[in-house]
C-alpha cells in the first residue's frame, strides 16, 4: 500500500498508511500537531471544527445574555473562535499529502473534466455564453468528494415526495398563495407582476391538468445536532442535475486510480441519475400531453454559461428514448441566439413525429408565438407541448414588456408549464415562511407522520412584522439571515447588514419590509479541502450544501409520479455568506456515505 507523509510540529516525518475514513483528512480543519499513537486513536470517531448551532439557537434568542459564540467582521462575516478543546478538531493538516500526488490528481481531474463534458462557459471568452463548443472551462468542483452521513441522505430522499406533493397541494390553493403574498405584492414589484398573471388565471379559470414539477430542496447538516435543516424549496430552475452527476463519476474515477493510496471505496460514492431521472419525467410529461407532433420548449437565459447543464438534460432526454420519438427540430428556432435550420426525420411510416428539444429566449417567444382558440401554443408552426422554464426567475429576466407578455401567453396555454405560476409562486421565500407556521401544514397534507418529518427540517422562519424577532435579529444579527423573493444565489443579507437593514426599514416605517423574511442562520462543520476552479486548485477551509431533486407529475386526480430523483452537492468556502455555484461563490461536490 502506499504511504503519505505527515509532518508533525517538530518537524519529523511520519509515515503511516490512510484508513478507509481518511477522506474526512482532505476535508479537514489544518492543526499541525504530532501524529502519535493516542492522536491516531480518534481517527475512528472523526470531531469537525464546528460553529454554533440551531441548538443553542433558542436559548439565545429568549436569553440574549450567554456570549455569542460567534463574531460579525468584515462586513457581517461570520468566523470561529478557537477552542482549547483539541479532540474537536483533526490533528492531521492536509498539507501532509504529498504534492506529487494532489499534482497528479489535478491533472487526472482536469483531462476527465474536459473529455466527460463537466463544462460551462469561459468568463473570459466574450461568446462563450452564446456559442456552444465556444470557450469552454471545466466546471468548478472539489477534488475529493464530501463525507456525509448516510441515514441523513435517506431522510433527504425520503422528504423530496412529500415536498413534491405539498408543492401541488398548496399550488392548487389560490387563496393562501394571494393571502400569504399580498403584502409582498406591495413591496416587490417582481413577485407583484408574477401575482398578477396567477390572478388573471384566476380570472378566466384557467385548469392545469396535468401539473410538471421538477424540484430541488437544499439543506444544511447542523454539525453539534446533526439535524438536517431546510435553507429553501426551488420551484423553478432547479439547475445542475446535468453536472452534479458527472462529479460522482469523476470522484469514482479519482478514487479508483487512487484509492488505494488514499485508503478510500469509490463505493461509497452513491449513485446520482438526477439527468435521467428529469429526463424520463419530461418524456412521461410529454405522454400525457398526448399529441404525437408536440416539441418540448426550454426557456433560457440570453447568454448562459451554464448552457452545458441544460444540454446533457435535453441530449439525454432525446438518446435515452429513440424508439419512442423521431426527431423533428423547429425551422428558424433561436438557439442560444444563434439561428438554425434542421429538416425533420421520417419515421418508416412516413409520418412524422416530434420530440424536438429547442432552446429559445423569453423575447423571442413574445413575437413568435401564437395561442389558438383551443389553448394550443403554437411556434414556428409546432405545438409546444411542455414548456421547461431555465430562466424567468429573476427580474433581470424580464427587461421588457416582451418577456411578460410571453410569460403571460405561455400561462395561458394547454401547454405543460414546469413551472406553472402557481408552482412558481409557492417556491418563494415568503410561501416557505408561511408554511412553516403551526397548523399550516395541516391545511394541505392529512398524513401526521408526513408532516412531523417536514416539521423536523424545518428553520426557524419568521416574518417581519414579528416585532420580538425582529428586535433579536438586530441584537444578535449573526444568528439570522434576511431573505428576499428571489432566486439563483448573491441576494441574501447577512451580519451586520441585518441590523442595519432591519433599523433602516423601522425608520422609513413603510411596507418594504414585507419584501424580506428572516431566517434562522445555519451553521455546518467547516472543514479543509482541495477547491479547483479555473484549472487551479487551491485549498480552503469550506462548509456544504445538500439539495435533493424530486420529479412530480399529475394528470388531473392521477399522480403519474412523485419520487426523488438524485441529489446536488456544493461547497464553498466558510467565509463566503453566498452558496451559488453559477454565481461564483462555490463548487460542484459529490458525496462519500459515512
Amino acid at each position: 500500500m502506499y504511504k503519505s507523509h505527515f509532518k508533525g510540529v517538530m518537524g519529523a516525518s511520519h509515515s503511516i498508511p490512510l484508513t478507509t475514513d481518511a477522506i474526512t483528512l482532505l476535508h479537514s480543519n489544518p492543526r499541525t500537531t504530532l501524529f502519535s499513537q493516542s492522536t491516531q486513536s480518534r481517527l475512528q470517531n472523526p470531531v469537525f471544527k464546528s460553529n454554533p448551532t440551531n441548538q443553542i439557537f433558542k436559548a439565545q434568542l429568549k436569553t440574549m445574555s450567554q456570549p455569542s459564540q460567534v463574531v460579525p467582521v468584515n462586513g457581517g462575516k461570520v468566523v470561529v473562535r478557537e477552542t482549547q478543546d483539541e479532540s474537536s478538531t483533526w490533528p492531521i493538516n492536509v498539507d501532509g499529502i504529498d504534492q506529487e500526488v494532489v499534482d497528479k490528481m489535478v491533472y487526472d481531474a482536469l483531462v476527465w473534466s474536459s473529455i466527460h463534458g463537466l463544462v460551462v462557459g469561459d468568463r473570459s471568452v466574450q461568446r462563450s455564453s452564446t456559442v456552444p463548443g465556444v470557450g469552454l472551462v471545466h466546471a468548478p468542483f472539489a477534488l475529493l468528494p464530501m463525507p456525509f452521513p448516510a441515514t441523513q441522505l435517506n431522510q433527504a430522499n425520503e422528504l423530496a415526495p412529500i415536498f413534491n406533493e405539498l408543492v401541488d397541494r398548496v399550488s392548487l390553493d389560490a387563496k393562501f398563495l394571494q393571502d400569504s403574498l399580498s403584502r409582498t405584492k406591495k413591496a416587490d414589484p417582481f413577485t407583484s407582476r408574477l401575482l398578477d398573471i396567477h390572478a388573471k388565471m384566476l380570472e378566466i379559470n384557467k385548469k392545469e391538468e396535468i401539473r410538471l414539477g421538477l424540484h430541488r430542496s437544499d439543506y444544511m447538516l447542523d454539525e453539534q445536532t446533526k439535524l438536517l435543516l431546510q435553507i429553501e424549496m426551488n420551484t423553478i430552475s432547479s439547475s445542475f442535475a446535468g453536472l452534479s452527476g458527472l462529479v460522482g463519476k469523476l470522484h469514482r474515477s479519482l478514487l479508483s486510480n487512487y484509492g488505494e493510496f488514499l485508503g478510500l471505496d469509490s463505493k461509497r460514492i452513491p449513485d446520482n441519475a438526477a439527468v435521467s431521472q428529469f429526463s424520463m419525467a419530461l418524456a412521461r410529461a410529454w405522454t400525457e400531453y398526448n399529441n404525437p407532433r408536440a416539441v418540448v420548449l426550454f426557456v433560457v437565459q440570453a447568454e448562459e454559461r451554464n448552457m452545458y447543464d441544460q444540454h446533457w438534460l435535453s441530449t439525454t432526454l432525446k438518446e435515452k428514448y429513440p424508439l419512442l420519438f423521431s426527431i423533428y427540430c423547429i425551422k428558424k428556432f433561436v438557439c442560444y441566439g444563434t439561428l438554425i435550420s434542421i429538416c425533420p426525420c421520417e419515421t418508416e411510416d412516413n409520418k412524422y413525429k416530434s420530440f424536438c428539444i429547442g432552446f429559445i429566449e423569453t423575447s423571442k417567444i413574445d413575437a413568435e408565438a401564437e395561442l389558438l382558440p383551443d389553448g394550443t401554443l403554437v411556434m414556428g408552426g409546432q405545438v409546444i407541448g411542455i414548456v421547461y422554464f431555465r430562466a424567468g426567475y429573476t427580474p433581470n429576466d424580464y427587461p421588457s414588456e416582451a418577456e411578460w407578455r410571453a410569460r403571460l401567453l405561455m400561462e395561458q396555454s394547454s401547454a405543460i408549464k414546469c413551472p406553472s405560476i402557481s408552482y412558481h409562486l409557492v417556491g418563494t421565500k415568503k410561501v416557505q415562511q408561511e408554511l412553516a407556521k403551526p397548523n399550516v401544514l395541516e391545511r394541505f397534507l392529512d398524513d401526521k407522520e408526513d408532516i412531523a418529518k417536514l416539521r423536523k427540517c424545518f428553520a426557524g422562519l419568521w416574518s417581519l412584522d414579528d416585532s420580538d424577532i425582529v428586535k433579536k435579529a438586530i441584537e444578535k444579527p449573526e444568528l439570522f439571515v434576511m431573505k428576499p423573493q428571489r432566486e439563483g444565489g448573491g441576494n441574501n443579507i447577512y451580519g451586520n447588514d441585518v441590523r442595519e437593514t432591519l433599523i433602516k426599514l423601522q425608520k422609513e416605517g413603510s411596507e418594504a419590509e414585507a419584501a424580506y423574511i428572516l431566517m434562522q442562520r445555519l451553521f455546518p462543520a467547516v472543514s479543509t479541502t482541495f477547491l479547483m476552479r479555473e484549472g487551479i486548485c487551491y485549498k480552503d477551509d469550506t462548509i456544504s450544501e445538500l439539495g435533493v431533486y424530486g420529479a412530480y407529475l399529475r394528470n388531473n386526480e392521477k399522480v403519474i409520479l412523485n419520487d426523488q430523483c438524485g441529489y446536488l452537492m456544493r461547497t464553498k468556502v466558510s467565509s463566503s455568506d453566498e452558496g451559488g455555484v453559477a454565481a461564483g461563490f462555490a463548487v460542484l461536490d459529490s458525496l462519500y456515505l459515512t
